[in-house]
């Protein structure tokens, strides 16, 4: 599978809720009880209550970006495209170093869990010993990126299944300790020196709330993003939140406080404690505590590593596409179908932090680095809100706005400062590099400058020097050799099945892309039948690059000539022209130019998402009889349609000189004076004044059929007919389709409908 190729939105909600809840449920709760409670006592509980507050700001902010943006790439990807790529370096590195230190966390908490059942023993090398956790650590760890270098298939199931799991252990273990817990166990609440210690544990134990924004981090394969992500992104913290809160009150309720303070297992002890006072037979049920504990510690802190080094795959991958990162990062391996490089790499820096550090260190460093990430993401929302960019358009907005996320900035920030300063120190010298790596490296290369940078700049008169100063300096060099701005943002997305076709498709979408100074997205959709998983489809690398690469090789060297930038995906889908709507999301486009395929019916969707989905983008379908525009038509009776038509005939005729006529039938309410009247003053409005106005009496079908005997190319909006009078009357685009010989150009302009409108029109056929 090759770097620029796509899967399809196939992860539901319970699946994203999973990925979630399956990060965050790890070594954090297993492990880090021992030294929250050896600093905190009985307000341990309420360090992890306050980390989780401080995440669900994050996660609302990460929920709206989400919605508006799903992308791969997650955290870093808003904040690269809101606040420029100096940011987004210091964001994707950030998120990247992060996850390897949460990683060698997990897997340090998963050497303390093996070696609680087998009892290993140091060794020593020389002047250097390394613990039985570290060596047990280091083979999980080696283990872990080698099945994510091979690639696990059919991984989604296996992680419902362990989070499933998780919570089910964590719930028996709740009931029983309910069962014996005692509240003077928890008096005092605060004893003496503890209440300082709060905020700088919750710092500590921030950790164990780092799985929520790897679920943005696969956007673009959850179905329904706007639905789903949100509740995936906010529900998931919510309910481990909760999990982590009463798991911990239970225990310090149930087991002496003293059992628990400085104990990596200190669950297992728990458990094995509280279960031994039951017996079944006669046998003590000691063993059963113990033993669903541990395996709960084994399975929780493995699922936190596997699940954070194939997120650092995620964040590698979106940091090469922008260029941050040298794309060869993401090679994908010949075999295998993984990003093997990146993998690698990750997996270098996860033994280096697991032999170099311990729990404490290796948890506040992952903590540190997140929030950083966390406070950045929450001024990326405050940015894209006030700066208010064309494209951005969540389905999910935040509540309470501007208080959320900036309460999200500040107590990301602030809880920064409880961190002990070496580990200050070290982040700080982290994001010291990432902003060096930018100047020196990804600046000559990186091509987008960012909504806050474009927004500061396209206001230099009103802003200060030293801000658009500031702005400039840090502005990519691409950027700053065009026109200062971003440029480029028009997307023209062309999906493409059929090479016949895809000629023509493409050089009216490179018209399009170079009149507006913006990109061609040629993308090709290859369906996988129903049976086959998409995973398994990914697999057959060969037969797909062979296919694809020279699909869209030829798409790209069409769109060249004119002049206008390309960028070329492939996306694995059980699904063809549905796909098409899917993918116009999924890389924000502005326009579709699209081939007329079986089930075109006078309108670009089909009947079934005509009644249940407004369109993503504008599109343009061609019937293509030989694309030449020569001599283009434009039959008018106003209407949104329409002036997409004109919109595009106008880009048409700057690129090729194209001769045009515009048509108006007048109706049976309107004399023939009015009907000219009303085309001039459209013609006018539309930048179609110097085009030759025709007007003609007869039914609307005849006079087009006639006015394009003379005409190469026929424009004409998409009917504005409901889809109850289409079934019984037909559709003017579709009579006409087959009265001219030259090639039609079908325009919809995307707008809100109401069911009303879908099913009985409003207006007649233009």
């Amino acid at each position: 599978m090759s770097a620029d190729e796509e899967l399809a939105k196939d992860l539901g909600l319970l699946s994203a809720i999973t990925i979630g809840i399956g990060t965050m449920i790890g070594a954090g709760i297993f492990v880090l009880p021992g030294t929250a409670v050896a600093r905190a006592g009985p307000l341990a509980a309420a360090t992890f209550v306050i980390g989780g507050v401080t995440a669900l700001f994050t996660a609302l902010s990460a929920s709206e970006l989400g919605t508006a943006m799903p992308k791969s790439g997650g955290a870093y990807f808003y904040v690269n495209r809101a606040l420029g790529p100096l940011f987004g370096s210091i964001s994707g590195w950030a998120n990247w170093l992060g996850l390897a230190f949460a990683s060698a966390f997990y897997m340090y908490g998963f050497g303390e869990y093996v070696n609680d059942f087998v009892g290993a023993s140091a060794l020593a090398l020389g002047p250097v010993t390394i613990s039985a956790a570290q060596m047990i650590g280091l083979v999980g760890a080696a283990l872990f990126i080698g099945i994510n270098y091979v690639g696990a298939k059919e991984t989604g199931g296996l992680q419902i299944a362990i989070v499933l799991t998780l919570l089910g252990i964590l719930s028996l273990f709740t009931v029983v300790g309910l069962f014996n817990a005692d509240l003077e166990s928890l008096r005092p609440i605060a004893p003496e020196g503890t209440p300082g210690e709060v905020l700088p544990v919750t710092a500590i134990v921030f950790v164990s709330y780092l799985g929520f924004v790897q679920i943005t981090s696969v956007a673009e394969e959850i179905k329904d993003p706007g639905r789903n992500l949100p509740l995936a992104v906010i529900g998931s913290v919510l309910i481990v939140t909760v999990v982590y809160a009463l798991f911990l009150v239970v225990l310090l309720a149930a087991v002496p406080n003293e059992l628990v303070a400085n104990n990596e297992t200190a669950v297992v002890d728990a458990a094995e404690l509280l279960f031994s006072q039951y017996s079944v037979f006669g046998i003590g049920l000691g063993w059963l505590g113990w033993g669903l504990l541990l395996l709960g510690g084994l399975l929780a802190t493995a699922s936190s590593a596997n699940a954070s080094i194939l997120s650092s795959s995620r964040i590698n991958f979106a940091m090469g596409r922008e260029k941050i990162l040298s794309p060869s990062v993401n090679d994908i391996h010949e075999r295998f179908g993984t990003p093997f490089k990146s993998i690698l790499i990750t997996g270098g820096l996860i033994i280096a932090f697991l032999l170099f550090g311990n729990l404490q260190l290796l948890s506040t460093a992952g903590s540190v680095l997140h929030l950083i990430v966390y406070g950045l993401l929450n001024i990326a929302l405050i940015v894209m809100r006030e700066a208010e960019p064309a494209e951005y358009d969540p389905d999910f907005e935040v509540p309470l706005y501007p208080l959320v996320p900036i309460i999200g900035a500040i107590s990301s920030f602030a809880l920064i400062a409880y961190i002990e300063p070496f580990v200050i120190l070290l982040s700080a010298a982290l994001v010291v590099f990432a902003g060096v790596w930018y100047l020196l490296y990804a600046r000559q290369r990186v091509e987008s400058a960012g909504v806050f940078v474009n927004w500061v700049l396209e206001r230099s008169e009103e802003m200060p020097d030293a801000a658009v100063a500031a702005a400039d300096s840090v502005r990519p060099e691409a950027a700053r050799a065009a026109t200062g701005t971003d440029g480029g943002d028009f997307r023209v997305m062309v999906p493409l099945a059929n090479p016949r076709t895809e000629s023509e498709l493409i050089t009216l979408a490179g018209a399009i892309a170079k009149q507006r100074e913006g990109t061609v997205h040629a993308v090709h959709i290859v369906q996988v039948p129903d049976q086959t998983p998409l995973e398994r489809g990914a697999q057959q690398t060969e037969r797909i690059d062979a296919e694809s690469r020279k699909l869209l090789e030829q798409a790209r060297e069409d769109a060249e000539t004119f002049g206008a930038a390309v960028e070329t995906h492939t996306v694995l889908s059980h699904r063809s022209f549905e796909e098409i709507f899917d993918a116009a999301r999924t890389f924000e486009a502005d326009q579709v130019v699209m081939g007329w395929g079986p089930t075109s019916h006078g309108r670009a969707e089909s009947r079934l998402d005509e009644l249940t989905h407004d369109l993503p983008c504008d599109f343009l379908v061609l019937k293509d009889r030989g694309f030449d525009p020569d001599h283009i038509l434009l039959p008018t009776a106003g209407g949104p349609d329409s002036v997409l038509g004109a919109e595009t005939v106008r880009l048409l005729r700057t690129e090729f000189g194209s001769r045009v006529t515009l048509l108006h039938a007048v109706d049976e309410d309107e004399s023939r004076e009015e009907g000219e009247q009303f085309l001039e003053e459209w013609a006018a409005e539309n930048g179609l004044a110097d085009a030759d106005l025709l007007i003609d009496d007869r039914d609307v079908e005849t006079a087009i059929a006639d006015a394009a005997t003379d005409a190469t190319l026929l424009v004409i909006g998409a009917t504005e007919r409901g889809l109850l009078s289409r079934l019984v009357t037909g559709s003017l685009v579709l009579d006409v389709l087959d009265d001219v010989e030259c090639s039609v150009l079908l325009a919809e302009r995307a707008r809100k409908r109401t069911l009303r409108e879908r099913l009985l029109g409003l207006k007649k056929d233009e």
